[in-house]
């Protein structure tokens, strides 16, 4: 058994300097890409496209998720070669939003926490950061609505998408549930764990705060006080993990827009995100919605928001697949805007793997 042990790690020592040298040679070719490129370092169509190819042709043991993690640092680490990409998020350090950072953009890049959705959005506009990552619905709890409402008012783009399964954890040093009088965590989180709540701790007071991290921040440095959050948060803030998995729907997922300056090119499996809103007439949301069908164009979300300029106006949030230069996405575009009030393209980007 030894001796058939010692050849099997020999293998691998073997199969490790072959993988160290191809991932040199992938790192020289990236950078010199990226110097013909003149220092645009991101380009989110190509890297779907990798992260689909690798994702398509993997024939295991490892899993997909596994494929698509190890090939993100790699392309992360071969980007940093160059600049390492920064990320404004809703801090502090411990959110889910960093989390959604990490899945994305890998361990090379650099995340700027930002005490605030509006925060993020004025970095990435102010030039401050390359890119912005924020909430913008939940599978349990919905739309985030200030999300979709700078999504309108900013001249950012949507570059990409992030799905993040969610896992909630009670993060207290307490010892004791008993001892627990008070649970901080952000709205939706708190919405998120009801049930939990209502079962194991229904005399604590719950406390909505601007954040998860913000929650665990709290927890950490309160007598008789919990947090709801992840365990990156726990790490963080040297809190200890009471009860995890304590989300109502355990398939519970947020998911995370990638903003930008930046128009995306067609990576051949992308969705398009608008704002629009009717005109003030019978029929006329029907009429929002006929072009799409007209032309073949799947839907994939659609969301109102009351809209600022009168009372009972609202603006409609759509997602459809296909980008925005696709034929028959382009033509049922250029019908829309014949029959809405208003619409605004809010970007086109590759789908989340």
């Amino acid at each position: 058994m030894d001796e058939e042990l010692n050849r099997c790690r020999g293998q691998i020592d073997r199969i490790d300097d072959d993988l160290l040298q191809l991932l040199n040679r992938r790192a020289a070719l990236a950078q010199r890409i990226g110097h013909l490129k003149n220092g645009a370092v991101l380009r989110p169509e190509r890297e779907a496209q990798i992260l689909q190819r690798v994702s398509d042709v993997n024939a295991g043991p490892l899993s997909g998720q596994s494929v698509t993690q190890l090939f993100t640092e790699i392309m992360s680490q071969c980007r940093a070669l160059e600049a390492p990409i920064s990320v404004a998020y809703l801090g502090p350090a411990g959110t889910f939003s960093e989390a959604a950072v990490l899945k994305r953009f890998g361990q090379a890049s650099q995340g700027v926490p930002c005490t605030s959705i509006d925060e993020v959005f004025r970095e990435v506009e102010s030039g401050g950061t390359n890119y912005g990552m924020v909430p913008v619905e939940n599978s349990t709890e919905g739309a985030i609505g200030r999300s979709l409402d700078l999504l309108l008012q900013s001249p950012l783009r949507v570059c990409g998408e992030v799905m993040l399964p969610v896992h909630q954890c009670l993060l207290s040093n307490e010892a004791q549930l008993a001892g627990i009088k008070s649970v901080y965590s952000h709205p939706q989180s708190l919405g998120q764990c009801q049930v939990w709540l209502n079962a194991n701790l229904p005399n604590a007071a719950r406390v909505p705060v601007a954040s998860n991290g913000e929650a665990a921040r709290l927890a950490a440095g309160q007598p008789h006080s919990a947090a709801i959050a992840g365990r990156q948060a726990a790490e963080r803030f040297a809190v200890a993990v009471r009860a995890e998995n304590i989300e109502d729907d355990p398939r519970n997922t947020t998911r995370f827009l990638v903003i930008g300056d930046q128009d995306v090119a067609p990576s051949g499996r992308d969705k398009t995100s608008l704002a629009m809103s009717a005109a003030n007439r019978p029929g006329a949301v029907h009429d929002l919605l006929a072009p799409l069908a007209r032309h073949g164009v799947s839907m994939t979300k659609l969301e109102s928001r009351p809209a600022r300029s009168g009372l009972w106006e609202y603006v409609f949030y759509v997602d459809i697949e296909g980008h925005q230069s696709d034929a028959k996405v382009a033509a049922a575009l250029a019908e829309l805007k014949q029959v809405a009030a208003f619409v605004k393209v809010l970007g086109s980007y590759p789908a989340a793997v």
